[in-house]
């Protein structure tokens, strides 16, 4: 080992007790040099799982920051020096930087992985100035991040109710928890230029043709004791309940592994994906509060032509408005930045989820991860379709402008 990975900055991070909770990740070898990014992507999902926040969008901000630091550091290469080796000990050194710093429970896993790492590398001038040059780039997204409203306490801010009312939320059965995620329109986004730069306009009027068929939809086929939905359809809708961040971290490991543009692609791939992610649930958050959509739940029970106080959804309704869906929104982010980035069609891969145990589904695009969220949640009786169409055409529309303006958000500072 070389003096240089002795360095005081390395030493002086130390180890912090380890923390009990494991997660079954895939592993690359760091000794195998191609799989730098891989590496360090499934310690980021190792992070996040054992040390993440109880918010999704503070636990995508851990992802933002640590890939965006990644990519600015890995963006450029010194004259002189290998480009390999510069950009692969740039990228450990910002992925390890920031998490350390996000998540200090986790040091002493991610010091024995960055040393591993390290040691894959040929010490000399690359190296050295790749890992000056990622330790930089962290502390410069760590320091311009600061306070910005994505913290768990703001992200759950209390959000007022107002009084019952035809299509105005209220908290939903059976535990009429208070809103939830009111305080993601309040937090500084990484690239739009407010939080209501894309807000939707509004959704279909109570007394519309759409807005019928949209319930009747939800009454049918969301019900707990539907009588229409398929087999299929509920698995659907069980498969696609969970946090979307978990079900969007292996079809992105996916593109990662498949995309030819080096580790500096793969940074900025990683970067760019959960940025615009963290800026949608922002948007997102923005169009739920701005009109305040009543839930299926309670357009059924109390405000339908024929109320049926006793229908209940299949799955728990979430403490926040209809309008528009958030899963919709992460998927249509999602799709969009994978399609552009690594190409709409892919090889074939497999999916699983936590919420379908025993349940393995293939696919060969990223717009077919959209197409089943959007029926999922209406199969689950917890959003109408119009909600999670209009989801999807949000989270695009974000993504886009991300992509759009990538080349300001990644420029090293």
């Amino acid at each position: 080992m070389s003096p240089f990975r002795t360095r005081p900055t390395l030493v002086a991070l130390g180890a912090t007790a380890l923390l009990t909770a494991s997660v079954a990740v895939p592993r690359a070898t760091a000794a195998d040099r191609t799989t730098t990014a891989l590496t360090w992507y499934d310690v980021t999902a190792e992070t996040v799982a054992a040390a993440g926040a109880p918010t999704q969008i503070t636990n995508n901000r851990i992802w933002a920051v640590s890939w965006l630091a990644a990519a600015r550091a890995t963006r450029g290469v010194p004259a002189g020096v290998e480009r390999g080796a510069y950009q692969e000990a740039a990228l450990a050194a910002a992925v390890h930087r920031a998490l350390v710093a996000l998540a200090p429970s986790r040091t002493e896993q991610l010091d024995a992985t960055y040393e591993e790492t390290l040691d894959a590398i040929p010490d000399g001038p690359a190296e050295e100035r790749g890992v000056v040059a990622g330790e930089r780039q962290a502390d410069l997204v760590l320091e311009s991040r600061e306070g910005d409203g994505l913290d768990p306490a703001s992200v759950n801010a209390p959000a007022p109710v107002r009084p019952a009312a035809p299509g105005v939320w209220q908290p939903t059965p059976p535990a009429y928890a208070p809103a939830a995620q009111y305080g993601n329109r309040l937090a500084e986004p990484f690239v739009l230029t407010t939080q209501s730069q894309f807000r939707l306009g509004p959704p279909p009027a109570l007394d519309s043709r759409r807005y019928a068929a949209d319930l009747e939809e939800v009454r049918a086929y969301g019900a707990a004791d539907s009588t229409v939905r398929s087999a299929h359809q509920t698995e659907t809708a069980a498969f696609w309940l969970g946090s979307s961040l978990t079900l969007y971290t292996e079809p992105l490991r996916v593109a990662l592994s498949r995309t030819d543009r080096g580790v500096a692609g793969q940074a900025r791939l990683v970067a760019l994906f959960h940025v615009a992610l963290v800026d949608t649930q922002i948007a997102t958050s923005d169009t739920k509060y701005a009109y305040e959509r009543w839930r299926p739940v309670t357009a059924i029970r109390t405000g339908a032509i024929d109320p049926d106080p006793d229908w209940t959804p299949l799955h728990t309704t979430p403490a926040h408005p209809d309008y528009p869906s958030g899963h919709n929104t992460y998927s249509g982010a999602a799709e969009t930045v994978l399609s552009a980035l690594v190409g709409p069609p892919t090889a074939p891969f497999d999916l699983t989820s936590p919420t379908a145990p025993g349940v393995t589904r293939t696919y060969t695009t990223w717009k077919r991860l959209s197409d089943e969220n959007v029926d999922a949640r209406v199969f689950s009786g917890i959003h109408t379709r119009s909600a999670d169409e209009a989801g999807i055409a949000l989270g695009e529309n974000v993504a886009r402008y991300v992509l759009r303006n990538a080349g300001r958000l990644l420029a090293a500072r």
